[in-house]
């Protein structure tokens, strides 16, 4: 297989434009070989997008939404993973201001619906124990603090209960995180960014794993990003790209497994 161009010599710590166009050919020539059955995963490393943006005009927010365009998935899901816990935040980049007017009926039942699925196939769970936050403190307090969990979080959950689905919710974000709540369920699903990220990056900085759910192939990142301002100084840990090439590996097993 020839080699991607980089054109531009590479310093530690230093976005290179020059190189933006072999960056974005390296992703698409990872989900190729994913796609082909070359490979059983893709883990991918950090981007640096203002980089890519610069340098060949890439388009997408993210490694994500690139990834979904590749595979023309039209809907994709994150969730951040480590040993004591798994969540999925609803709405993802988006200001906290914004997060009611996005937070729809029909964008949490297909958040939750791509979740169930890719814990029973990617995760080996036959019955996977869904947890939903509420979106205000105490799950809204019967109304008295917020009105979306009795306008449609609670009766989206219901629902889903009675087709077959374990489920629960909503519950009040600031007690869903303790040892003894998060032994009850397998995967909680929060309302927005923070709700969900600042639980599982307090409980393993170092080992949380970013995972797209809703790909036609398992893709896993480490949690953090290409921390620029320790690169080349021999500061920067390994510890969440170990366990994302883990987790892809587990991913994968199980997945072709249940195929």
């Amino acid at each position: 297989m020839p080699a991607l161009p980089f054109p531009a010599p590479q310093s530690p710590g230093v976005a290179e434009p020059r190189n933006a166009q072999g960056v974005i050919e390296v992703i698409r020539r990872g989900v190729d070989l994913v796609r082909s059955g070359a490979a059983s995963a893709l883990c991918t490393a950090p981007i640096h997008k203002k980089a890519l943006k610069d340098g060949a005009g890439f388009a997408f927010p993210g490694h994500t939404e690139f990834l979904a365009h590749l595979a023309d998935t039209p809907y994709v899901v994150m969730m951040l993973a480590c040993d004591q816990l798994r969540v999925v935040p609803a709405t993802i980049h988006i200001a906290l201001a914004q997060v009611p007017q996005a937070l729809t009926p029909e964008l949490l039942e297909t958040t939750i619906r791509i979740t169930e699925n890719a814990l029973r196939r990617d995760f080996g769970l036959s019955h996977p124990r869904i947890a939903v936050s509420g979106l205000n403190p105490h799950a809204g307090e019967s109304g008295a603090m917020g009105g979306e969990e009795l306008s449609f979080i609670n009766n989206l959950v219901q629902r889903l209960a009675a087709e077959g689905l374990t489920i629960k919710g909503p519950l009040p974000a600031d007690t869903m995180f303790h040892a003894r709540a998060r032994a009850s369920y397998d995967v909680a699903i929060c309302m927005y960014h923070d709700q969900a990220l600042i639980p599982i990056k307090t409980l393993d900085f170092d080992g949380g794993v970013n995972v797209t759910l809703g790909l036609p192939f398992v893709r896993t990142s480490p949690d953090h990003g290409t921390a620029f301002d320790i690169a080349g100084k021999g500061l920067a840990r390994p510890d969440s790209l170990i366990a994302a090439l883990r987790m892809a590996a587990r991913m994968a097993k199980a997945r072709h497994g249940h195929d």
